[in-house]
């Protein structure tokens, strides 16, 4: 029997699912939702969430991953299969893996947006206009349907080609390059922003306390969502991952160093954007690609250096978005290598020809598919995750599960944490986003 492909490193499995929470949320949402809900009343509820999140249910899917050696589909099988019902918990597990898939289509969309303005950055043409509406005439016409094939196929055999390559010398060499660059990158922006004049309004409206927005239910509940979303549970990529790992890996601490550095990530994108704004005399209350593609070039057009500024801001960009690209196709391509029988290269190509196909026709509605996704898919995939590993597994199975690795078990209070809190927090999540319109 084949050896299945794994990560080769402690690091490279960490730094991956690093990658995997690093993407659009950290950069196009959190910074606008810090600056509309209260700047330091936002951070504290959404501290507290990511705290509570990690320690759950990002723990849960690499130890339900880990213990199944498989994708969604095959792991809620055999967690079904301890009540009889493997066919069933088969067919609830297609629906966070095609739920993968279909992210994974409008998120090659948007890095087709992002790869062609970081090309733009050094040629001058996304810098070229001069004021907000040329910036989203441009943008409108790239939004439209079939208005970025060229790019967006390009972006799409990036992500394939690294795929083919498979988990070690493909996924794992790709984040420990990219990753990387992307915090020295941000950094960089960090320290130079500082130096802007009219900066410090900008952190003054990061770091305030604002007791009216702490008592704001909608702080809670936006924070609860930029939290669930960033850390990336939803019954697919976090599993895929955790069923690459060994045996003698520590999963709560890798959970928790992929929480604080996605909490990094999204700090940072603070620390650059909000005083970035602020130099221009504009509070930011434009998120969405709007803020990225329209709002932001449109600074970088009138700062000093902002040519310099903007080619190393996409191009930190570009290596967020490929990192969570390459995480959501390993869901439906180890899932076509688990029940098809394909080899490495062919799940990729079959993955690539119908991600490419499907991306080119949906480029014109693609935020309404990405809504639906997030708002219904992404939360019913990690409650119906958490379902199968802490009621369909029970008590015995998952503390043995999460214990491998440690040098001392797991608490008690993690099984009764994650089967009576974060179980009903994913259908809240779910509830919350549809009658919101979306609240990560």
């Amino acid at each position: 029997m084949k050896k299945r492909d794994s990560f080769a490193t402690r690091f490279g499995f960490i730094i991956a699912c690093i990658g995997s929470a690093v993407g659009m949320g950290n950069l196009w949402l959190f910074p606008t939702r810090v600056s509309l809900y209260g700047g330091g009343s936002f951070l504290i509820p959404y501290f507290i969430f990511v705290v509570l999140i990690a320690s759950t249910g990002v723990i849960g899917e690499m130890a339900f991953g880990r213990a199944a050696r498989s994708g969604p589909v095959n792991a809620f099988g055999a967690a079904a299969e301890r009540k009889g019902m493997r066919k069933l918990g088969e067919t609830l597990g297609l629906i966070p893996a095609v739920g993968s898939l279909a992210m994974a289509i409008g998120y090659t969309v948007v890095m087709g947006w992002i790869l062609k303005y970081t090309v733009g950055t050094f040629t001058g043409s996304t810098l070229a206009s001069s004021d907000v509406d040329g910036y989203s005439a441009a943008f409108v016409g790239m939004a439209s349907a079939f208005g970025n094939n060229f790019w967006q196929i390009a972006a799409l055999a990036i992500c394939i080609a690294i795929m083919m390559l498979g988990i070690g010398k493909g996924i794992e060499k790709a984040n420990k390059i990219m990753m990387p660059l992307f915090f020295v990158l941000f950094i960089g922006l960090a320290v130079y922003i500082a130096f802007q004049p009219g900066a410090a309004e900008g952190y003054n409206y990061i770091f305030r306390a604002d007791p009216a927005a702490l008592a704001n239910p909608m702080t809670w509940i936006y924070a609860l969502g930029q939290a669930f979303f960033s850390l990336s549970i939803a019954g697919n990529g976090t599993i895929i991952y955790g069923s690459y790992l060994s045996d003698n890996e520590d999963i709560p601490a890798s959970a928790a160093r992929v929480a604080l550095f996605d909490t990094m990530a999204a700090c940072l994108a603070a620390l650059v954007i909000i005083p970035a704004m602020a130099t221009a005399g504009t509070r930011l209350n434009q998120g969405g690609p709007g803020l990225m593609f329209i709002f932001l070039p449109n600074l970088f057009h009138t700062m000093p250096g902002g040519s310099l500024f903007a080619i190393i801001f996409f191009v930190a960009v570009l290596f967020a978005g490929m990192t969570s690209l390459l995480n959501l196709y390993e869901t439906p391509i180890a899932t076509l290598q688990e029940k098809l029988g394909l080899s490495r290269v062919k799940a990729c190509l079959a993955a690539g020809v119908f991600g490419a196909a499907v991306s080119i026709c949906i480029q014109g509605i693609v935020s309404g598919w990405m809504d639906v996704l997030s708002i219904y898919i992404c939360p019913l995939g990690a409650g119906l995750a958490a379902i199968m590993f802490f009621w369909f597994c029970g008590k015995d199975y998952v503390e043995k599960e999460v214990s491998k690795g440690r040098s001392k078990p797991i608490g008690g209070w993690y099984y009764p944490l994650c089967k009576y809190v974060l179980c009903p927090i994913c259908f809240l999540v779910l509830i919350l986003g549809a009658f919101n319109g979306g609240i990560g």
